[in-house]
């Protein structure tokens, strides 16, 4: 069944995502997005990494998807289209040069990486969700980190809402 699932997320993922390249309007390309990437966080489940998944959609499919998505609408892009241009020649160039890439990508790799050794996950994780091993991690090794980043964080965001504030107190004209 797990096999089902991976091939399923798979594909939609494939297909979405090769639809976000090939289509011609931009809320179509968004739309099809947030679609890869609900699937990728379908394949995140499926590694048992539940964690990343949400991650995964709340951050990206949730918050910036939807942010583009917004865009696209207040700016009125969905009236644009692409032009067309029909050259083949451009075309076959494109996926020579993809294949090219592909075969540089995979050699080094073969090259370079490591045999990779099965996980090892201390006792103490025995029998925990990968949720509650991360969040122990980041509560307990990592808290201080943490905790300086969010006050940077909540320090950036007043900073932005200031500045933006004083933009829009400017007369105009």
């Amino acid at each position: 069944m797990e096999a089902v699932l991976f091939y399923v997320l798979g594909a939609i993922t494939l297909i979405s995502a090769c639809c976000v390249v090939l289509l011609r309007r931009p809320i179509h390309n968004v739309l099809f997005m947030i679609m890869t990437m609900l699937g990728l966080a379908g394949l995140f489940v499926l590694l048992r990494a539940e964690f990343v998944a949400m991650v995964q959609v709340i951050v990206y499919a949730g918050a910036v998807m939807v942010l583009f998505l917004f865009v696209i609408m207040l700016l009125n892009l969905d009236q644009v289209r692409l032009p067309v241009e029909a050259l083949p020649a451009r075309l076959w160039i494109g996926i020579l040069m993809a294949l090219g890439l592909l075969a540089l990508v995979g050699s080094v790799i073969v090259a370079v990486a490591p045999k990779v050794a099965p996980a090892v996950t201390p006792d103490r994780y025995a029998g925990l969700s990968n949720t509650e091993i991360v969040a122990n991690e980041l509560f307990t090794t990592y808290l201080l980190p943490f905790e300086i980043t969010s006050v940077l964080l909540l320090s950036a965001m007043i900073g932005a809402v200031i500045l933006a504030r004083k933009r829009s107190r400017t007369p105009q004209g």
